[in-house]
């Protein structure tokens, strides 16, 4: 059985469940799903798993998130078809991938409903909604800090009515006053980027900052990263199955 430092459920009563900083995890979008990791916690594609995937890491006690673009358009989902045009901008440089529109709420917000409701119905316990720092980005829009906040609260709070949790992904300059709304982070390369004390909101908060670094080695950033709370490993960029954890 997979253990760490993980709480049930809210501290607040809603009855949400909130991972306490150093909690252990595994992330992996890419490549044969390894159900095997001790872990308590799996951070998996919510359209390439299934509902059994989900039962299975249950059935060990496991919390598992569910991965969703929020910030960008996928040519490979099964729901591309139903995103207007207009909400499409320039590629992000992932193939097939391009930012949307975020200050065009009422368009986004049935389209992300959807795929919550997918997230609930296979029964993961939280969401990790991608690339939710468009307005830091040549997105084609003229997004602004305030548009992102927006957004970002709209994405937080579709979670929020579904039972689900909900991580901040990214989105440094922002995590102060989204902190309290978001239920753990989700964090890429801070450490490469000299960043990773930006995060100390949500640690001070008693909440979980799930870290990845890509191109430096777990020996080069677990010192700081573990001093400061964060449950850090290095991944390859393509988030398969291997993994050097702190």
């Amino acid at each position: 059985m997979a253990t760490a430092a993980c709480s049930a459920d809210s501290p607040d009563g809603d009855g949400r469940w909130r991972p306490e900083p150093g909690t252990a995890w595994h992330w992996q979008l890419s490549g044969a799903l390894d159900l095997t990791v001790d872990v308590p916690v799996y951070d998996i594609d919510g359209f390439e798993s299934g509902a059994s995937d989900v039962a299975a890491l249950h059935d060990r006690d496991v919390r598992v998130i569910c991965y969703v673009n929020a910030g960008a358009w996928e040519d490979f989902r099964p729901d591309a078809g139903d995103f207007p045009l207009a909400l499409l901008g320039e590629g992000n440089g992932w193939e097939g991938e391009r930012w949307l529109d975020i200050r065009d709420l009422d368009a986004l917000r049935p389209l992300m409903a959807e795929r919550f409701d997918m997230c609930r119905n296979k029964g993961f316990d939280a969401v990790e909604p991608d690339l939710l720092d468009g307005y830091l980005n040549a997105t084609g829009f003229p997004l602004t800090a305030a548009d992102q906040l927006a957004y970002n609260r709209m994405i937080a709070d579709l979670a929020h009515d579904r039972g689900l949790s909900v991580g901040l992904k990214n989105d440094l300059p922002q995590i102060p006053e989204l902190v309290d709304e978001f239920d753990f982070a989700v964090n890429e390369e801070c450490a490469e980027f000299g960043e990773c004390a930006a995060l100390t909101p949500f640690i001070e908060a008693g909440k979980a900052v799930f870290h990845v670094e890509y191109a430096l080695s777990a020996a080069e950033f677990c010192p700081e990263t573990t001093a400061l709370g964060l449950s850090s490993m290095a991944k390859n960029l393509d988030l398969d199955a291997w993994r050097d954890p702190c």
